[in-house]
C-alpha cells in the first residue's frame, strides 16, 4: 500500500519554490480552514492586508485621477464623433498597460524574481531584471511599429463600425498615442520589481501623473479649439504623461535593483523559466484583452455615442475590479510564489491565502454590484453630468452599468484565482479558460447587443447593456472553470453562504434608504430614470452614496464581519492621524 501511494505524491507534486521568509513560515501552518463561523483575524494576514492596502490605496488614487479625467473628457468632449474617436484609439495604451502589468508580468516575471530575492539571490535577480527588460525593448519597439503602421487595419479591428471622417480620426490618434504605449510597457515593468521588493504604492499611484497630463492638457486647449483638435492635443498628452509615469517609477527601481543592465540572454534557469512562461501569458493575457476590443467593436455598430458611453461606463465598473480584485491579488502573488514544503503544506497554504482573499473580496465587491445596480445614476450624475455630458447620457450610462452587474464578482474573484495558478508557475491553465471566456464573451454579445433588442422590440442602446451583461455571463463559466481546477490542485475553496447572505441583506438594506427617498419624492419619475426632480445637486447625490456606505458599513459591523473592523479600525486610524497636533 505505502509503495503505491509514494509514486502518487510525487506525481501530485508542486513545482520547486524558493525558500520562504520568517513570517511565511509562520503563514504556513497551520492551515486556515473555511468555517461558517467568523475566522479570527491572524497577524500573518495583517501583513498581507497591509501590502493590499497600499496596492488599493494607490490604485484609488489613480483611478480617481482617471474618473477625473474622465470627467474632464465628458465635459469637453462630450459623447459625440471625436470622443468615439478618442476612446476607440485610447483602447490601445490601456490594453498594453493590463497585458503587460497585471497580466504577462505578474504571471512570469514577478513569482521568478521574487522567488531569487527570496532566496538572498540579488545578483541573479539583477541579471533577470536586466534580461527582461531587454526583451521588453524588443517587443515593444516591434510593436510600436506595427501599430503606427497597420493603423488603418487596427481601427477596422477595433471599430470597424466607424466610417468617414470618424474613422480617419480614429487612425491618426491611434497613430499618435503607440510611442506612448511603448513607454507604458516599461513603466509595467518598473511595476513588476517594485511588487517584488514589496514597493507597492509607487507603483500604483504612478499613473496618476498619466492622467494629470491629460487632464492638463484638456484645461490648456479646450478653448478655442474644436471637439476634433481637442482630441488630437489630448492624444499627445497621453504619450507625454506615459513618459512622466515611467521615469517618476524609474529612480527607485535603479536603487532597489543596483547595476542592473539591459542585456538580452538566456543563461540562467529563471531567465528561460520567464522567457517559457511568457507567451502563454502573453496570449492569455492577449486574449482577455481581446474580449474588451470585441466589446468595443459591437458597440461600434449601436450608434454614434455608443463606444464613449461604454467607455464610461467601464471606467466605473472596473474600478471596484481594480480596486479591490487587483489590490488583493497584486499584494498575495509575491507571498503565494514562496511557498515551500510537501504537496499537502504548499496547499494549505495557499488555500488559506485565498479563501481568506475571497472573503476580502466578497465584503467590498458585493455592496458595489448593489450600488452600480440601484444607484448607478448617482454614480454617473455624480462623476459625468456636466457640459455636453446630458440627462440622457447618464441614463444610459446606467443601463449599461446595470449590465456589468452580472459578472462583477465573478470577475474579481477570478483575478486572485489566476493569481494564485501564476505562483504554481502555471500559466497555461488561466489561458485555457480565457479562451473559452472570450468565445463565449464575443458570442453572447453578438446575441445580447445587436439581435436581441430587435427581436424583443427594444430601443438599440440597450445592446451595449447586452455587452456588459453577456460579459458577465462569460465570466461566470471562466471563474466556475479555473475553481475547479484549483480545487484539484491545493483543495475546496469556498463563501461560506451563511456569511454572504450577510453581505447581500446589509447591501440591500443599504441601497434601500436612497432608492425609497427618489421613489418617495420624485413619485412621477419612473423606476429606472435618473429622477432629475429629485437629485438636483451632485451633492445630493454624494449624501445618498453616503448613506448607503456608511449603512452597510454599520451593519456588517453589527453582523460581526472582520472587514468590517478593520475598515473601522483603519479609518480611526487615519481619522486620529489627520487630527493630531503638529
Amino acid at each position: 500500500m505505502t509503495n503505491r501511494e509514494e509514486p502518487e505524491e510525487k506525481e501530485r507534486s508542486l513545482p520547486d519554490f524558493p525558500a520562504p521568509q520568517a513570517d511565511e513560515v509562520t503563514e504556513a501552518a497551520p492551515p486556515i480552514e473555511r468555517r461558517a463561523t467568523p475566522r479570527t483575524i491572524s497577524r500573518a494576514f495583517d501583513r498581507s492586508k497591509g501590502a493590499a492596502f497600499l496596492v488599493g490605496s494607490g490604485i484609488l488614487l489613480s483611478r480617481l485621477a482617471g474618473l477625473i479625467r474622465q470627467t474632464m473628457m465628458a465635459r469637453y468632449l462630450g459623447a459625440g464623433l471625436a470622443a468615439d474617436a478618442f476612446n476607440a484609439a485610447f483602447r490601445i495604451p490601456n490594453m498594453l498597460q493590463n497585458l503587460f502589468g497585471e497580466g504577462v508580468l505578474s504571471a512570469s516575471f514577478i513569482p521568478e524574481y521574487a522567488g531569487l530575492l527570496g532566496k538572498g539571490d540579488e545578483n541573479e535577480a539583477t541579471r533577470l531584471a536586466g534580461a527582461v527588460a531587454a526583451m521588453l525593448a524588443l517587443v515593444a519597439s516591434i510593436i510600436v511599429a506595427l501599430g503606427v503602421f497597420t493603423a488603418p487595419w487596427l481601427v477596422a479591428i477595433i471599430a470597424n463600425g466607424f466610417t468617414g471622417e470618424k474613422r480617419e480620426l480614429t487612425v491618426l490618434l491611434t497613430r499618435i498615442l503607440f510611442p506612448g504605449a511603448g513607454l507604458l510597457v516599461f513603466s509595467a515593468w518598473c511595476l513588476g520589481i517594485l511588487n517584488s521588493h514589496r514597493r507597492f504604492f509607487m507603483s500604483y499611484t504612478a499613473p496618476v501623473l498619466w492622467n494629470l497630463a491629460m487632464v492638463a492638457t484638456l484645461l490648456f486647449f479646450h478653448k478655442r479649439h474644436s471637439e476634433v483638435q481637442l482630441a488630437i492635443y489630448l492624444a499627445y498628452g497621453s504619450v507625454v504623461g506615459s513618459a512622466l509615469q515611467f521615469l517618476i517609477q524609474l529612480p527607485q527601481v535603479m536603487s532597489l535593483a543596483r547595476g542592473i543592465r539591459p542585456r538580452l540572454t538566456a543563461t540562467s534557469d529563471s531567465i528561460r523559466n520567464v522567457f517559457r512562461n511568457f507567451v502563454p501569458a502573453f496570449v492569455g493575457r492577449g486574449v482577455v484583452q481581446l474580449s474588451a476590443y470585441v466589446d468595443a467593436w459591437l458597440a461600434s455598430y449601436l450608434g454614434n455615442g455608443a463606444v464613449s458611453s461604454f467607455t464610461y461606463a467601464q471606467a466605473i465598473y472596473v474600478l471596484p475590479i481594480s480596486l479591490f480584485g487587483m489590490a488583493i491579488s497584486a499584494a498575495e502573488l509575491p507571498a503565494m510564489s514562496r511557498a515551500v514544503g510537501t504537496t499537502a503544506e504548499i496547499g494549505a497554504y495557499l488555500r488559506g491565502r485565498l479563501s481568506d482573499g475571497l472573503d476580502r473580496i466578497a465584503y467590498f465587491i458585493v455592496p458595489s454590484a448593489v450600488a452600480l445596480f440601484a444607484l448607478g445614476d448617482l454614480i454617473v450624475l455624480l462623476l459625468f453630468q456636466s457640459g455636453r455630458f446630458k440627462l440622457g447620457n447618464t441614463i444610459w450610462v446606467w443601463q449599461i452599468l446595470i449590465g456589468s452587474t452580472v459578472g462583477i464578482l465573478a470577475s474579481t474573484m477570478g483575478r486572485l484565482y489566476s493569481s494564485t495558478f501564476y505562483a504554481l508557475r502555471d500559466t497555461k491553465t488561466p489561458l485555457r479558460y480565457a479562451i473559452v471566456r472570450v468565445i463565449l464573451t464575443t458570442g453572447l454579445g453578438y446575441l445580447f447587443a445587436l439581435v436581441l433588442p430587435g427581436l424583443l422590440g427594444l430601443d438599440r442602446k440597450l445592446g451595449a447593456a447586452g455587452l456588459t451583461a453577456s460579459a458577465g455571463l462569460a465570466g461566470w463559466v471562466e471563474f466556475y472553470l479555473l475553481r475547479r481546477e484549483m480545487d484539484k490542485r491545493i483543495g475546496r475553496t469556498r463563501l461560506v453562504p451563511a456569511r454572504m447572505a450577510r453581505l447581500w441583506g446589509a447591501a440591500l438594506a443599504g441601497a434601500a434608504i436612497p432608492w425609497a427617498y427618489k421613489l418617495a419624492v420624485g413619485r412621477g419619475d419612473p423606476i429606472l430614470s435618473a429622477h432629475e426632480t429629485v437629485v438636483r445637486t451632485k451633492l445630493i447625490a454624494l449624501v445618498l452614496l453616503c448613506v448607503y456606505g456608511l449603512t452597510y458599513l454599520a451593519i456588517t459591523a453589527a453582523f460581526g464581519i472582520p472587514e468590517a473592523k478593520n475598515v473601522i479600525d483603519r479609518s480611526r486610524r487615519l481619522f486620529n492621524l489627520v487630527l493630531r497636533p503638529r
